[in-house]
């Protein structure tokens, strides 16, 4: 009878209305319909929250497990709260947070063991805290608490309360909501998975997005932040010109990249591409590399040598930290951009050169001239057309681009195929980066290495943040600090990284004076509610609630 019921939505119907009677709620008949209506809601939509929500429901309209809740760990704290639950207040499911190892939950999520407590009032170990034991009936109440167990791990606790009297016996209460607790962790397990792979994709469009549009990425020039196109704008106004360009910015910036842009989309674009950092070669050694020398120079010039300004004839020389070059080869590199002639070393004859020169430096060029260590004249030479780089900090949203950019490189370098996991692209959006793109494809390349899974997780890129984040680039002046995770001592003495961040605000009520700080952090971040928020000490997730609470949503 029961299976013909089945058949069909009117019928179902019909059963539903006959199971919330009293008799059929404490059959065996009536638990096994709940799983089968719980098997229903989970395969009926790909969205978690409608289906776990309907079985918490039945769980309480129909076997009286009332005020059923699953508990996670937020990724802000670490700490388990409720993310989905029945017959709770907004008030009652803000208090339900208990850290791990803590309370009934707690011990439950620790151990992965299961807890029943048949008298709530009788158990040092429950708390109480989510709801107030005056609002519960006046009489014997039960806890009833089952991990959520995915691929032998505990990700959840499902707990309920029931009356301690009821004739139904608890073991099949347990076995319940063991069996539900199971269907609960596929779903959310099914659910992040397509999380994941949806992210993927909208990484991958993104990239390629970038890629048709953006008139940099034919040159390796990834990302699409305004401040970036700005300055690819003006490297391709000169690039056809000759001029000489100076390119100003930090360290990591792509300085190179963007000296071989302008050499690319130059008439000169067949000749050669010659690159020196003139702060990487001894003093001794940087006249013969530039200019060559000839055959018994100096001891152990047994040849004629040309220099790099030679070989660039007919194509492009980039001067990278140009800041560095000693007065006396300055003088001789204004001879090359006044006269086009060298000397190579050790000989007096002039050679013609028809060079473009691209120069670049981290360095403050004028106070380098107002102190003595630049020449005046050089300076004017070089800064005939300057081009600043962003810093990867105020290219926003091209952090994403480049991860993903890296990603797929380091992917093909190490023959691996793995993607970023949930909020690890969040945790790379709200670093400063001292040191700029370099940086970023350098803790990419070591994620691919370190990572064990198809996924790299958050928690893995915090860890590798957390060993650079003594590291300070001395010519960045980024205004954020970042500190993603407190560094615990474990008791075998190795550091262990936990998600919360040292300082970060716990969890509080909106106050509505906080407004006007939220709306400057927000203007003083453009925007950027990643940075705005770690400049409040809170997570992204606290300020998007305040946000929302306040109503200063645009």
């Amino acid at each position: 009878m029961l299976a013909q019921l089945l058949l069909s939505e009117q019928c179902r119907l019909c059963l539903v209305s006959v199971m919330n009677s009293k008799t059929i709620a404490s059959t065996p008949e009536s638990e096994l319909l709940v799983v089968q209506e719980a098997a229903r809601l989970v395969t009926k939509s790909a969205d978690p929250h409608p289906a776990i929500q309907g079985i918490l429901r039945i769980l309480s309209q129909l076997l009286g497990l009332n005020r059923g809740r699953v508990l996670m760990p937020t990724p802000e704290t670490g700490a388990l709260g409720i993310y989905y639950s029945y017959g709770l207040t907004d008030e009652e499911k803000s208090r339900g947070r208990y850290m791990i190892g803590e309370g009934v939950t707690g011990k439950v999520f620790q151990s992965g063991q299961l807890a029943l407590i048949q008298d709530i009032d009788e158990e040092p170990l429950y708390l109480g805290r989510a709801v107030d034991r005056t609002t519960l009936p006046n009489e014997a109440v039960s806890f009833i608490a089952v991990p959520i167990i995915v691929e032998e791990y505990p990700i959840g606790v499902l707990a309920v309360h029931r009356l301690r009297q009821r004739t139904r016996p608890f073991q099949r209460d347990l076995a319940l909501l063991q069996v539900l607790a199971t269907l609960i962790g596929q779903t959310l397990r099914v659910n992040e998975l397509v999380q994941e792979q949806t992210a993927d994709l909208l990484s991958e469009n993104q990239l390629l997005k970038n890629k048709l549009e953006s008139k940099g990425s034919r040159y390796g020039i990834m990302g699409q932040s305004p401040a970036l196109q700005q300055a690819i704008q003006q490297a391709l106004q000169v690039a056809d010109t000759g001029t000489t360009v100076l390119l100003l910015g930090e360290s990591g910036t792509g300085k190179e990249r963007f000296a071989r842009m302008q050499h690319l989309a130059s008439a000169r674009s067949e000749g050669p591409f010659v690159s020196i950092n003139c702060a990487a070669i001894p003093a001794t050694l940087i006249e013969s590399e530039l200019f060559g020398h000839e055959k018994g120079a100096f001891t152990g010039a047994t040849a004629m040598k040309r220099g790099k300004v030679e070989l660039a004839s007919n194509g492009t020389l980039f001067l990278d930290e140009i800041g560095d070059l000693d007065l006396d080869l300055q003088s001789k590199l204004l001879k090359v951009l006044e006269e086009k002639v060298i000397q190579r070393v050790g000989g007096s004859k002039d050679i013609a050169v028809d060079v473009r020169v691209v120069a670049a430096t981290h360095k403050n060029l004028q106070e380098a001239v107002n102190q003595n260590r630049f020449r005046l004249d050089l300076f004017y030479r070089l800064n005939i057309f300057p081009i600043r780089l962003p810093p990867l900090r105020a290219r926003q949203g091209d952090i994403s681009i480049l991860a993903q950019y890296f990603l797929h490189n380091a992917n093909q370098e190490y023959e691996r195929d793995q993607g970023f996991g949930r909020g690890a692209i969040e945790v790379l959006e709200g670093y400063p980066w001292p040191g700029n793109i370099r940086q970023l494809e350098n803790l990419v390349k070591r994620a691919v290495l370190m990572c064990t899974d198809k996924q790299i997780s958050y928690e893995l890129i915090k860890q590798i943040i957390v060993e650079e984040e003594g590291i300070n680039s001395p010519d960045s002046s980024a205004e954020v600090v970042y500190n993603p995770v407190v560094h615990h001592q474990h008791t075998n003495g190795s550091q262990l990284f936990s998600s919360p961040a040292e300082g970060i605000r716990p969890y509080s009520k909106v106050r509505e004076d906080e407004g006007q700080a939220l709306l400057e952090a927000l203007k003083f971040h453009q925007g950027n509610k990643t940075r705005a928020a770690m400049s409040l000490n809170m997570t992204p997730r606290q300020l998007r609630y305040r946000i929302k609470k306040l109503g200063l949503e645009t």
